[in-house]
């Protein structure tokens, strides 16, 4: 490790993904036991906001730091943490058990947030940001099959010549 740093040698090489020599399981397990962790972390942070929130006063519990820029990267964070996961379970024995779980999560994960910016206009931040990537991800697969659409039209190899 300490000669590849001095040589210039990258260190993490040897982690990368390699197509030919991983299993597609193994980087499934992988996958999914990082997304977890993100989406556990994530949920925790937003459930229990940084520094805490207002005990007493007008002010009583509302999160006693403003973090918006957290909530919404927090948020982000979470969702598509989401994303990933419920692909990632397709066709497992419990895949509808996941989903219907995940659905309360994020039901609680925003009323938990709801709950410290309730009196704040910039709440719908954090719903059009746990949106992003579920559009995003809809917009790359419309891409996809518009553009694999035209080209299958025109793929000689099919017999297609329009």
């Amino acid at each position: 490790m300490v000669n590849r740093l001095s040589t210039g040698k990258s260190w993490y090489k040897p982690f990368q993904y390699k197509e030919d020599v991983d299993k597609p399981g193994d980087v499934r397990n992988i996958l999914l036991v990082v997304a977890t962790l993100i989406a556990s972390v994530t949920f925790q942070a937003g459930v229990n906001p940084p520094g805490g929130v207002w005990q007493e006063g007008d002010h009583a519990g509302r999160a006693i730091y403003v973090y918006y820029v957290f909530l919404i990267s927090n948020t982000l964070a979470l969702a598509t943490s989401i994303l990933v996961i419920i692909p990632l379970t397709y066709k497992f024995p419990c895949h509808l058990e996941i989903v219907i779980a995940t659905i309360p999560m994020t039901v609680t994960y925003g009323s938990a947030v709801f709950a410290v910016t309730r009196h704040e206009i910039r709440f719908r931040y954090a719903i059009a940001a746990f949106a992003v990537p579920f559009i995003l991800r809809c917009l790359i697969q419309l891409f996809k099959v518009l553009v694999f659409k035209n080209d299958h039209k025109s793929d000689p190899e099919n017999g297609n010549n329009e």
